[in-house]
This record gives C-alpha cells, structure tokens and sequence, in this order.
C-alpha cells in the first residue's frame, strides 16, 4: 500500500448507499471502515454503545481517542463514515489534516429524501435479501424537503471551501456509480491500495428501486412543488466584493448611556453622533471612541444591557451622498487621488476644483450616473481602486461586523426618529430630538431623481435591495 493517506473518511448522508459503499471498500485488502463511528447516538453502527474499548461517556470527552484506538486497531488504512450532524470536533480535525483521504458520496438529494421517508414508515433501513423488503408510499412535504435540502447543500459547501482553503482535493463519488466495479478500483488506487476486485460485495441490496411516481402518493403536486427549487442557483446575486472587518475603531458610544453606535458609512453619520451625544448632554467629540476589540469588550462588561445598533440607508441616498462628499466637493474628506482617476479614465464630467455656478444639474446628473457605473464595476473587482468602505455593499459592512458582534438593532434612515426613540427608550432614557441631516450640495437627490437613476443603483448594488427589500427611492 502507498503510505500517502494515514486513514480515511466517507462524507455521505442517510440513504446515500454509505452501508454498501462501506462493504465495498471493506473488501479491499488493507481497508477497515468503522462504520458511523462519531454518530451522537452510537458509535460504529446502531445500537453500539462502545467499540475498541471506548464508550459513549470517553468518546465525548476526546474523539480523537476514538480515531486513534481505530488506526491502531488496523492493518492498514482505517476510516468512518461521517454525516453532517455528526460530532463537528473530529469533522474539524480531519478538514485540516492533509493525512486523511476525503471521499465525498453524494446522491440526489429528491432520491435520498423519498427513501428516508420510506426507511421511516417501514422501519427498515438495511436491506439483505429481497424477500424481506417491505415497501410503502409516503406523502412528500415541500418544506421538510427544503430544509433538508439547505442543510445539505450548506454541508457540502463547507466541504468545498475548506478543500479549497487548505489545498487538497477529494474523492468524488455519485450513487449512481458505487456499483460500478471500475469506479471502485479507482477508488481502492485512491487509497493506495493496488489490487482489484472482479464484482462488487451484494450483502446490502437496493431497497427502493421503483420509480418515484410509485413511491410519492401526491406525486403531482410535488412536481409542481419542485418547480420553484432554483436547481441552477438562478436567482443567486453574484457577490465578488472583497469581505470587510468588523470595523470596530469606528464604534461610538455614550458615556452614560449604554448604547454602542456601529456606523455604515455615508449613512447619517453626523447625525446620530449628534443624538447620541444629546442623550448625554456632552459633546459629540467626548463620545467613548477609538475602539479596540479590548477595549470594546470591556466596554460591554462594565455596562450591563447595552444595546447596538447601526443605520441604513436607501443605496441610491446613500451613493448619492458618497459622490457629494468624497468625489465632487473639495474638502479635507475629497479622495483627490481617486477624484483624479474618475475625471481621467472614467470621464466623470466634473470640475477640476470645487464646483461653481457654472456646474448645472444636468452635469450633476450624468457624473452621478456615471459614478454609479463606476461603482457596479467596482464593486465587482473590475477596477484598480479600492472598495472604499463610503460605497461599500451595506450588507457586506453589516456581514463584517458579525466578525465581532452583529449589532441588536438595525434601524432604517427613513424612519430614523421613530426607531431611535425606541432604542433609547429600551435603555431608560427619554426622547429628544434627532438633528436633522444636513443636505448634499450643491444638488439633491431629489433634484436628478428619476427611473435611470434609480436603475443606476439598483445595478450597483442588487444584493442590497435583496437583502434588505428596498423600494425605488421615489416610494420611500
């Protein structure tokens, strides 16, 4: 045997053919699988309270034990079948341990489901000779079968991305094909074993092998149901911008007031630094700020039912001010650099120095949209600049909190008075008055507003108005 791999895997699922996968590899010399051996309920196979001399009660207080007692007890290469709900300690340690063979048996997961229905209604989840089958017919239930769908879909996800993070690949293996013999001696070379087998082991039959219109009593309406699953991930919003931190430098929070302000940038920034401030009664400058992920965990320790929130805002109000603030007007917070990059290479029509009378609303118009393209782009690694955090996806920022801590409230800018008299009404502080914003320059939103713009936006940014289901602009 090559010495490649120390031991093996199987990541397969219920009524994937794990069981006859199992016997098959068994009859390989130098291959031992263990059967389900980090199963919550068993160890190896049903019923199994121990093996190897290790019990329930020792394998939950170190699995690798386990892991261990198997690749002693074997003359060769020994392995387990894992599924998804299986203990995740060892599923973490054989992810990163380039020693283990990764075999990943799949199934249709429409198949699996019906069959496990089935196993369920009849009790029998191993079949050895035909006549002991017993059939039935289930009714199929779309949102048991969705769940189980994202479930496993998520798994194997996580699978890929940890192959592909740690650079090692897997032995793919379909049901459809564990009978084919040649597929299983290409599997038996994977593991470093040499010699083949002429036919497969038929301890473990096909249980269900009718179709499935004669296993599915409401086998219409789960065709009709089926017809909404998005097989080819259809409706996915493609996301190639890079992942945020959890910025938590840009954390505010009162002195007194246990509130912590987790700003989006070119929200109302301004703003609610302003009302924070107020509830204090100091000035906006002396809010607690500069924070580290030390120094914020203290912070949440020394005041006791603190909540968070951070604001959003509708994308094309929120790019709109981003465009007047750190592209168009000339001020300490201008990106000169990158200012000079959209006149030159983007044509954005706008002055050279800070705009005039000369600067009329159409001009604004067209740089806006133009803008707006730029940022599609951007967002979509398509550019040389950075994604600058002022235009960066809301819902990314938000996903980059969530390295730290999710924040407790997510208040829209719309509805920004109501919700923050709320918020401070949850930490005992009365209401008072929420400054208002002050308005871009040297046009509004509203001046250049229409249908192409708010298409312009919506194009930059469609997983936000997925995720966060905003109306045009015009209907806020």
């Amino acid at each position: 045997m090559s010495h490649q791999y120390d031991y093996f895997v199987i990541f397969a699922e219920m009524r994937t053919g794990s069981n006859f996968l199992e016997e098959n590899v068994n009859s390989y010399p130098g291959l031992t699988c263990w059967g389900e051996a980090f199963n919550p309920a068993f160890i190896g196979k049903s019923k199994q309270k121990e093996m190897l001399g290790v019990s329930l009660i020792m394998r939950e207080a170190d699995p690798t034990l386990l892991l261990h007692k198997m690749r002693d007890a074997t003359k060769g290469l020994a392995g387990f079948r894992f599924f998804h709900d299986h203990d995740p300690r060892i599923l973490a340690h054989v992810l990163k341990d380039s020693k283990c063979a990764k075999i990943i048996l799949t199934r249709n997961p429409l198949d699996s489901y019906v069959s496990r229905k089935i196993a369920d209604k009849t009790g029998q989840w191993r079949l050895g000779d035909l006549k002991d089958a017993k059939s039935a017919k289930i009714v199929f239930d779309k949102r048991e079968f969705s769940g189980l769908l994202d479930e496993l879909k998520g798994f194997q996800l996580s699978l890929q991305r940890a192959l592909q993070t740690s650079g090692q690949t897997a032995f793919y293996i379909n049901y459809d094909d564990i009978q084919d013999i040649e597929v299983l001696n290409g599997l038996a070379r994977f593991l470093g074993v040499s010699e083949e087998r002429g036919k497969t082991t038929q301890k473990t039959k096909v249980q269900n092998p009718s179709r499935l219109e004669d296993k599915v009593v409401n086998y219409a309406e789960m065709v009709a149901n089926l017809s909404s699953v998005d097989h080819f991930n259809l409706s996915n919003t493609p996301n190639f911008e890079p992942r945020r931190g959890p910025g938590v430098p840009t954390y505010l929070a009162g002195q007194s007031v246990p509130l912590l302000y987790m700003p989006v940038r070119s929200g109302p920034e301004q703003a609610v630094q302003a009302w924070l401030a107020g509830l204090d009664r100091i000035d906006p400058a002396a809010l607690t700020q500069e924070f580290t992920q030390k120094t914020l965990r203290q912070w949440k320790r020394q005041n006791k039912g603190h909540r968070s929130f951070t604001v959003i805002t509708h994308p094309a109000l929120r790019l709109h001010r981003t465009f007047c603030r750190y592209i168009l007007n000339i001020s300490a917070l201008t990106y000169v650099e990158i200012r000079e990059v959209l006149r030159d290479i983007y044509k954005l029509p706008i002055p050279v120095g800070q705009p005039d009378a000369s600067y009329g609303r159409d001009q604004h118009r067209e740089a806006f949209l133009k803008f707006a393209d730029f940022v599609k782009g951007n967002l979509n690694g398509q550019t040389s600049i950075r994604v600058d955090g002022t235009w960066a996806s809301q819902s990314e920022v938000i996903k980059g909190f969530a390295d730290f801590s999710l924040p407790d409230v997510i208040i829209r800018e719309e509805s920004l008075t109501e919700d923050l008299d709320r918020l401070g009404a949850s930490v005992g502080v009365s209401a008072i008055a929420v400054p208002a914003q002050r308005d871009d320059s040297p046009y509004t939103l509203a001046d250049i507003y229409d249908e192409e713009v708010e298409d312009a936006v919506r194009a930059a940014y469609q997983r936000d108005y997925m995720m966060f289901g905003f109306k045009p602009w015009s209907q806020t």
